[in-house]
Formats: structure tokens, sequence, C-alpha cells
């Protein structure tokens, strides 16, 4: 991607080393090689879901990651997913930014990313857990606000809480929930930067199944909801999802909703799970979990990470040149 403009640079790309003030939403295996890659070289901050395997094999498939650019790229961690905290040892030796959420932040983690070299951030969803994640240590915090899809730690809206973290830490902040389009974008950057989720899952990096990227596609920006129906192995998790597939889980007639291929290895997708739809997901796909953010709506076809990167950038600069009254040279 071109130079970015002016308004555009901010803590948050300075820290982190990136040109656009976006981040990948660290999204399972949906966001792998191919879209964090893709992100990172369209100048935003591209990030790797944990896949939930081994030190081992993390650590291969995160060199994998380091083979194909130098430009910055993040491994998410959800915590009651990780099972082996070698795996931040192995992520923070391999890429500069190691990320945590849906738990309390953890001093001892946060201590390990960066003992390995990484700068350490946390997701969080309310003031008391940012201001425990900037004490602990974290270089930056995510703000999740309610509208988010995926898993949902926040349970206000986004702005008014985005606003008072904002007051309640010294450390770079990133806006998280209902951002697709280059006005949200523009309107959060005074925090410094946004995390992005849904739009990415609908490109053609992604790891998400076909039909899940053309029911996102279809979607309207009032087609999702938070519910606790997918909840089989996390007990009680809220998760923002696309409404249709909720009426569709609770009708399933069996235990198994079908088979992902993960390694070459077949497993089953139990009914209800978190697991949503990937490339290799038979079965069932439209009673699977399929997150979708409030965002949803910005989602009209599927197209290529660095367009979503070039269109959500250079929007937010033309919108912010023009209410700063012109000043500044506007981005060709």
């Amino acid at each position: 991607m071109a130079t970015v403009p002016i308004p555009l640079r901010t803590p948050f790309t300075d820290l982190v080393g990136c040109d656009v003030p976006i981040q990948l939403a660290g999204m399972g295996w949906v966001s792998g090689l191919d879209l964090a890659d893709a992100v990172s070289a369209a100048g935003a901050l591209g990030m790797v879901g944990y896949p939930m395997v081994p030190a081992r094999v993390l650590g291969e498939l995160l060199d994998a990651v380091r083979q194909r650019t130098s430009r910055p790229v993040g491994v998410n961690f959800i915590l009651p997913l990780l099972e082996d905290e070698a795996c931040v040892d192995v992520a923070a030796e391999r890429m500069p930014v190691v990320e945590f959420f849906y738990a309390d932040p953890v001093p001892r983690l946060v201590t390990r990313a960066k003992r390995g070299g990484a700068l350490a951030a946390w997701q969080v969803g309310s003031v008391e857990e940012a201001r425990a994640a900037a004490d602990a240590g974290c270089d930056f915090v995510v703000v999740q606000g309610r509208e988010a899809g995926g898993h949902v730690r926040g349970v206000r809206p986004l702005l008014p809480l985005l606003d008072e973290v904002l007051d309640a830490v010294d450390v770079p902040v990133v806006a998280a929930g209902g951002i697709g389009s280059a006005r949200t974008l523009a309107a959060v950057l005074a925090a410094g930067a946004a995390r992005i989720g849904t739009r990415f899952v609908a490109t053609h990096e992604s790891d998400a199944h076909p039909d899940y990227k053309d029911a996102l596609v279809r979607a309207g920006s009032g087609d999702t909801t938070l519910t606790t129906q997918f909840s089989t192995g996390w007990p009680d998790a809220p998760h923002r999802v696309l409404s249709g597939c909720v009426e569709r889980a609770r009708s399933l007639d069996t235990d198994i909703a079908g088979e992902a291929v993960l390694g070459g290895v077949p497993v089953p997708v139990p009914a209800s799970s978190p697991v949503c739809p990937i490339r290799t997901t038979t079965g069932h796909l439209d009673a699977m979990t399929l997150y979708a953010g409030e965002a949803v709506g910005t989602v009209s076809r599927i197209e290529s990470a660095l367009d979503i990167v070039r269109e959500l950038a250079d929007g937010a600069a033309r919108l912010l040149c023009k209410a700063s009254g012109g000043i500044g040279k506007e981005p060709a």
C-alpha cells in the first residue's frame, strides 16, 4: 500500500510499526496465515488466531508467517482455550505482538510475552479490565463494545466505554465493535486505532467457508444477535452471530452439526459449539456459529483484504481532512 496519509498516523502505528491504524481481529481458524499476511501486507496489523495446537505446531505455523513477511503480525490467545502457556513463549519469540482475551488480565502472561520480545496487549470489556491490563504492563489495550461479533466480553456500547477507557489509561487504545466503514474508522481514531473482524471474514484470503462469507454479504445491519446458544464446551459464553443460525441450531435434531478437516484429520463439530464453519467444514453449515458484528451491513461483496484496508484508510483520511477544514494534504 502507498505511504499512509499523515492524518492516519497515530501512537498505535508508531508503537506497532505498521502504516495504517487498523488491527485485524484474531479469529480462530478464520484468520490464518493467508489473511494475517494479506492484512499486514496492506499496511495494517495482521493477526493470527491461536488455532488450539501444541506449542511445536504453533511454532511451525508462525515460522511460516515469518517466511512470508517481515511486516508486523500478531497472535491472539483466548484464555479459556489456552492449555499450554509455552505457546505464549513460542509466539513472543516470533511475533512482534502477543494479545490475550476473555479473562481478567494476568500479569504473569504479560510478563512472559514481553520477556520473549513481543509487545503485549489485552482485549477488555470494561474500564476496570483496561486499568488492570495497563497495570499488568500491557503496551496497548483493545476496548471491545457489545456491538462486536464473535466472543463478546463487552457489555456496553463501544463509544461511551471507549471514552472512559481513554481517560483511565495512558497506553494506546484500539477500539473494537461495529467498525466496518471509513466513517466509523474516522470516528474512533482519536483512540489510536480500530480492530476490525467481520469485514475481513468476507475476504478471499479468509479461511471461512464460502457459504459463511455469502451469508455475511446477504445480511443487513439488524441481522445479528447476542446469544449464549453456542456454548457447547464453553458454558454461558455470549457470542454475536447472524440471527438466522440461532434458530437453525435450536431446531437441529443431532448432537453433531458436521465435520471439519484440520491438518488432514476429520474432526466432528458438536451442535451449538462455538466453532464456525471453515473452508473444509461439511454438514449443517447454516446451524453452526456464524459470527458477525453489527458492522455486517457494510459487507456488500467478497473482496481482498488489501481493497478493504485501502477503502477504510483512504476514506477515513479524506473525512478527517474535510472535518479539519482541509488542513493538510488530502490523499490522492
